[in-house]
């Protein structure tokens, strides 16, 4: 039952976080005794703070409270933003991680690390193992952010730079643009 809720609230709560300017990430719905545990999970390109969120959750509560026959009953509403842990499973996950170090497992092969680039609509270019390569979405089983407490080398972030506007490609000669 939470999930066929879930699956009937999703295109209101989307619309109403949409309306907010931000992306719906995730919608679960918990039963937790008498009430029900609404989560929604949104993101923004430039990330979201806690006055963002108080804006979202002002715009999905009243939202939920015009379609209260969908609920039936009482509820709880957590708004949030993604965790560091969130898997990239969405171009726009990859987009918003650029030049951020991630962890990548492909379905096949070995797993490596790698810090992102230019995330395309197939592809995202990662620079790894001293080069540049293309990592199609759909060859990855797994990728999460690297926690990192230092910043990033200057000079991978100047190669991560040039390559995404097609200058350059892992052997330094000039490219066309992916």
């Amino acid at each position: 039952m939470p999930g066929e809720l879930a699956g009937e609230l999703e295109p209101i709560v989307a619309e109403a976080v949409a309306g907010a300017g931000f992306d719906l990430d995730a919608l679960e719905v918990q039963q937790a005794g008498r009430r029900k545990l609404v989560k929604v999970v949104v993101d923004a390109d430039d990330g979201v703070g806690l006055d963002e969120v108080a804006k979202v959750s002002r715009a999905v509560s009243a939202v939920l409270d015009a379609h209260d026959h969908l609920i039936a009953g009482a509820y709880t509403l957590e708004v949030t933003s993604p965790g560091v842990d969130r898997p990239l499973t969405a171009q726009r996950h990859w987009r918003r991680a650029k030049f951020r170090l991630a962890r990548i497992t492909p379905y096949e092969g070995p797993g490596f690390l790698g810090r992102v680039g230019h995330a395309g609509p197939e592809a995202a270019r990662v620079l790894a193992d001293g080069g540049i390569r293309d990592v199609r979405y759909r060859d990855v089983a797994k990728a999460v952010i690297e926690i990192e407490f230092k910043q990033p080398p200057t000079e991978d972030l100047k190669l991560l730079e040039q390559d995404a506007s097609g200058m350059i490609d892992t052997a330094g000669t000039e490219e066309e643009p992916k």
